[in-house]
């Protein structure tokens, strides 16, 4: 008999909603994590979309940690010596079931703890789990520090870097291409200071998107999100074009926070952590085999990430998927088969949710931004310039409009920008 009817690797956002589903369904869970208390090796500072949360938590808004409410969407694009941005409000982002929220994972992720161990399940810290239990092809545990812990069914939710699907699922390694390492550092400010300097009522926020000048033109872009007290300012880069930067991302980290658009904003904050992490950027094509024989991988692990330039989606995908697996291994153990064939309906659960269908809606952006580098730099320079040619007045006679738009656009080349629409549309 096993320890365990399952055993969950990871105490992040997919593995914590899984052992909470799963222990108030009755069944006997593990969650094993390697950090010393949930949260400590998750750096996400951004936002969660509460439709997939408040699924597992109805009233999560008022129960759990959540630093503000997000109403004003911004995206910008960002010149060395400008920057365009699209500031957006909408009464739906208030919503119930379309709003979201900014949160500090490091503190989220232990109230979700909390939540699930309440119902049940039991959570140790600090401890590594180094390796899997196989018999044949079958996975029936894990080997956490000296321990070997058996389990019915394991789930791998032990984020982007997972040492373990590679020989639970035979995972492939992620191409440079597919991931993007980022820096994040939290700077404290007064909380009015933030609503006053991002045009904020009272526990609203903002989530703010760059591309760009924040990664001196290379693919990825810059991020800024309000918290309570502070700001979550980071950048993600994409490995495979760091390799030609003539500065590390450390290095535009610093430029990015004294550019003229973002230095206001941060004027007077304190640094109170700084932090780096991975993350998956190749889409549906980096989503591995989610199912063996006794394994589900969840989350980060399972790839569940995507980026479209103005929308970055990670934590709902994690929490449905969390849930999603919980439900599978509900099933399974029920009916007494823990093989691939019963788990597999964890993937049909994800195939008729947001969660793969989205995926592979826009799987073909990754490759689209990979392509067209334009978008980090010309684009950002052209921008300028036709704005410069609107805004600045200088006592000469002005150009027509058209003249004003079309001279920079010529520039990057008419053509060009129209096959960089349709492809962008293409893959949206």
């Amino acid at each position: 008999m096993a320890d365990f009817d399952v055993i969950v690797v990871g105490a992040g956002y997919a593995g914590t909603v899984a052992a909470y589903e799963l222990a108030k369904a009755g069944k006997s869970v593990l969650v094993v994590e390697r950090g010393n208390y949930a949260g400590a090796k998750n750096m996400t500072g951004g936002r969660i979309y509460s439709h997939s949360l408040k699924k597992v938590f109805p009233n999560f808004e008022q129960d759990s940690p959540v630093e503000r409410r997000i109403t004003h969407e911004r995206i910008s694009l960002m010149d060395p010596e400008a920057n365009f941005t699209i500031d957006f409000t909408s009464k739906a982002f208030k919503q119930e079931g379309q709003d979201s929220y900014s949160v500090l994972s490091a503190v989220y992720d232990q109230w979700l703890a909390e939540q699930a161990e309440e119902a049940g399940a039991e959570i140790i810290y600090g401890i590594p789990v180094e390796d899997l239990i196989m018999e044949g092809d079958s996975v029936k545990g894990v080997i956490a520090g000296e321990d070997s812990l058996t389990a019915d069914i394991t789930i791998l939710a032990d984020g982007v870097n997972s040492l373990l699907t590679a020989k639970a699922v035979g995972a492939k390694k992620p191409k440079p291409s597919e991931i993007a390492v980022g820096v994040k550092e939290l700077i404290e400010l007064p909380s009015g200071v933030i609503e006053d300097r991002f045009l904020c009522n009272p526990g609203e926020g903002a989530a703010w998107l760059f591309a760009g000048d924040a990664t001196h033109g290379h693919i990825g872009g810059g991020f800024m999100y309000t918290n309570k007290d502070s700001i979550s300012l980071g950048l993600v880069a994409t490995i495979s074009d760091l390799t030609g930067a003539t500065r590390p991302i450390y290095q535009m980290m610093e430029d990015f926070k004294k550019h003229p658009a973002v230095a206001p904003l941060v004027r007077g904050g304190k640094v109170v952590e700084y932090s780096g992490h991975m993350v998956s950027e190749g889409g549906y094509a980096m989503v591995p085999k989610l199912v063996a024989n006794g394994c589900m991988v969840t989350g980060d692990a399972a790839m569940l990430c995507m980026n479209l330039g103005y929308c970055v989606r990670g934590m709902d995908f994690a929490v449905a998927s969390g849930q999603m697996a919980a439900q599978a291994a509900v099933e399974a153990l029920d009916a007494g088969s823990v093989d691939e064939a019963s788990l597999h309906r964890y993937v049909d659960l994800l195939e008729n949710s947001f969660v793969l269908r989205e995926l592979k809606q826009y799987r073909r952006f990754p490759h689209f931004m990979e392509s067209t580098t334009r978008i980090f730099k010309e684009y950002p320079a052209m921008v300028k310039e036709i704005m410069n040619s609107m805004f600045v007045v200088d006592g000469k006679p002005a150009d027509p409009l058209k003249k004003k738009i079309m001279n920079p656009v010529k520039k990057v080349g008419v053509t060009t920008v129209l096959k960089d629409a349709m492809g962008g549309m293409k893959a949206l």
